[in-house]
């Protein structure tokens, strides 16, 4: 049951739990990170080294491709990088090895971007969610207040019952929706930290150059 000595601060406490999906005014409503949303990323904040133009197709270089690919994969420890490359370098042909981890590099960033912008729209969509969840838990909190309000609300067995079925889908949205809140700040690292692994990776090809 919820009584009416706390309604009010109930629904306070739901705009307040909505963290950085309520609370804060961004820019786009639908994005509850603390960092700016940048949808897609330009691989001359991480790459000094040649143009990646010049160096050709890098799905086309069979091998470049496939490091690109392992260098990317999370799976890939970032203290398997340089032995990896190592071992590619001292295979290519010294005059092509720029432009072939040149190739290297342009698949790497082509894959982690993808995985980011694939990861933020999901952060967005979790944010909708998030926001409709809320509207949801208000609605459900006005409606119990509403049928305890009602001097008609104790005197049959039906409105008890849908009072209380009421209170039950408060009580379980309002789980879900805390429950999901916890695990912001995870989700909105996430696009931090592939960031961070296609820097270290292109810092770790050019000194292979």
């Amino acid at each position: 049951m919820i009584p009416r000595s706390v309604r009010a601060p109930l629904c306070l406490a739901l705009i307040l739990a909505a963290g950085p999906v309520l609370a804060q005014p961004k820019a786009d409503p639908d994005w509850p990170c603390p960092q700016r949303k940048v949808t897609t990323l330009g691989y001359g904040s991480f790459w000094t080294g040649p143009d990646l133009a010049e160096a050709g197709e890098w799905g086309s270089d069979r091998e470049a491709a496939q490091l690109a690919r392992k260098l990317a994969s999370r799976r890939t420890e970032l203290r398997e990088v340089d032995t990896l490359l190592d071992e590619f370098a001292q295979k290519a042909d010294p005059a092509e090895k720029g432009k072939r981890l040149t190739r290297v590099f342009a698949g790497v960033f082509e894959i982690i971007n993808g995985e980011r912008s694939t990861v933020m729209n999901g952060i967005s969509r979790y944010a909708q969610g998030q926001r409709r969840l809320a509207e949801r838990i208000r609605d459900e909190a006005d409606k119990v207040s509403e049928f305890k309000d009602s001097p008609e609300s104790d005197s049959t067995k039906v409105a008890s019952k849908e009072v209380a079925d009421l209170e039950s889908r408060f009580n379980w949205d309002r789980r879900i929706f805390d429950e999901r809140n916890q695990s912001v700040s995870y989700v909105c690292e996430v696009p931090t930290i592939l960031e961070q692994r296609l820097g270290e990776i292109a810092r770790r090809i050019q000194a292979h150059l």
